[in-house]
């Protein structure tokens, strides 16, 4: 969910749903898309320290700039066949004619800076690895390795930035990366759980917690 979407929308004072199962979730996680309630339930907040899975969300966060998304959720896999299973190296090695051919694949956002920008992006991240350092280190350097539970009371009370999402949006701009605003960042970090945004009183958020991840 990017940041700041719920709690603009119709969801904005409400806090957790309990959906036809039974199961009390964030309220944007509860109607519309099927695919956002599983989003939400097994992804969204859960931490990861996966380079390949915080490769695939820079990208997607990205990718999702000026769309919904659950226009991205829907197309996915369409970027995961794309982009090589987000490998970073083979995306790095990505050339013109790779280019050529995702500006004709309808699976993905056919937005030649989007696309490129995640080229530039894995390039970024090779340059990281041969200067000795790692996506999941310099990413989860600005929570200071440990997520941040900020337990908001309702989808109102969630910025659409913060402090740590402008750093890490300064910083990335200066390594490289593409698409990686502060709004960008701050999605991308709720989204990996470098912050728990779940609601109070949502089960995913509370399991969560209780992981002590």
């Amino acid at each position: 969910m990017e940041a700041g979407t719920a709690a603009a929308g119709p969801w904005a004072e409400r806090a957790v749903v309990v959906g036809s199962d039974g199961v009390a979730r964030c309220a944007w996680g509860v109607e519309g898309d099927p695919l956002y309630r599983a989003y939400h339930d097994a992804e969204w907040g859960r931490p990861s320290r996966d380079e390949r899975h915080l490769f695939e969300m820079l990208v997607l966060e990205g990718a999702q700039a000026g769309l919904s998304w659950s226009t991205i959720l829907r197309k996915r896999e369409g970027y995961r066949r794309a982009f090589a299973g987000f490998d970073v190296s083979a995306v790095a090695a990505f050339g013109e004619s790779d280019v050529a051919r995702l500006l004709a694949d309808a699976s993905i956002v056919r937005n030649r800076r989007k696309v490129e920008g995640a080229i530039a992006s894995a390039r970024v991240v090779l340059e990281l690895a041969a200067a000795g350092e790692s996506l999941p280190g310099l990413l989860w350097g600005f929570v200071d390795g440990a997520p941040l539970d900020r337990r908001p009371a309702n989808l109102g009370d969630i910025p659409a930035e913060t402090p740590e999402s402008r750093a890490m949006s300064r910083e990335l701009v200066r390594r490289g990366f593409r698409f990686v605003g502060p709004t960008i960042c701050h999605a991308f970090m709720q989204a990996t759980g470098m912050v728990n945004d779940h609601v109070v009183g949502c089960a995913a958020g509370a399991e969560i917690r209780a992981s002590g991840r």
